[in-house]
């Protein structure tokens, strides 16, 4: 730039400040729009969605999910390693428990074959990466909802299942929000803020959910009362009257 300017470029310092990014209140499905988009999802994909919505993960926390991370005694789940690499507990839905434990089942007997095919390792987080040459095979170290296809480890190159894509999920929101017939600009993100929004509906405390979504600060949170507030005195408008 001084070159193609030919003169002397005074250093900007602190004369200039960042510009405020604005708030958008979020999209948010209401309680009958969740239950149809929901009714048209089947199978691992029904499953997914109904903790995104059930339970305010993130899409990628959902698929991360590790068979050590349910704990249904407790009915809540461990999300590890979330965004801010944070890691915090959230509810394990009830309607998903059963339904949970018969997927391990089949999860686990596909475990089981890959082991007897000397196969069965999984990719492990790097705190834990060549520390235990037995960890990775472990069962509580599998994922949730493995990847049908075996897949190469760019890491170590060993033969692994991976975790299921994100696209997957995605593809099968977007199909349910189009039999659903909702119009709005909806995603599997949408879920996770309609659970938030449904929770101060049906008067959760604001910290509380603040902790179950793993937000840092409260005024990230606070922005689900936005969608709250457009009629939230019962004001009626003039043409109703």
């Amino acid at each position: 730039m001084k070159e193609v300017l030919c003169a002397k470029l005074e250093p900007l310092g602190g004369k200039f400040t960042s510009a405020k990014q604005s708030a958008r209140v979020p999209v948010v499905l209401t309680c009958e729009e969740a239950a149809a988009v929901l009714s048209h999802l089947s199978g691992v994909n029904w499953m997914m969605a109904n903790l995104l919505y059930g339970a305010g993960l993130r899409l990628k926390e959902c698929l991360r999910l590790r068979v050590k991370d349910l704990d249904f005694g407790y009915q809540q789940i461990v999300v590890r390693d979330g965004k801010g690499g944070k890691n915090r507990f959230t509810i394990l839905p009830e309607k998903l428990a059963e339904p949970l434990r018969r997927h391990l089942e089949s999860v686990k007997l596909l475990h089981e074959n890959d082991l007897q095919a000397g196969l069965g390792a999984v990719l492990l987080p790097f705190a834990f990466d060549g520390k235990h040459s037995k960890t990775a095979f472990e069962w509580k170290w599998q994922y949730v909802f493995p990847s049908q296809k075996l897949s190469r480890d760019p890491r170590t190159g060993k033969i692994g299942r991976h975790h299921l894509s994100e696209s997957g999920l995605q593809k099968a929101v977007k199909i349910g929000l189009q039999k659903a017939a909702v119009e709005k600009h909806a995603s599997c993100h949408t879920l996770r803020h309609s659970f938030a929004t449904h929770l101060l509906q049906n008067g959760s405390d604001i910290s509380t959910i603040q902790d179950l979504l793993g937000h840092k600060e409260l005024t990230t949170t606070m922005i689900y009362t936005h969608v709250l507030q457009n009629n939230r005195l019962g004001v009626k408008s003039p043409i109703d009257l």
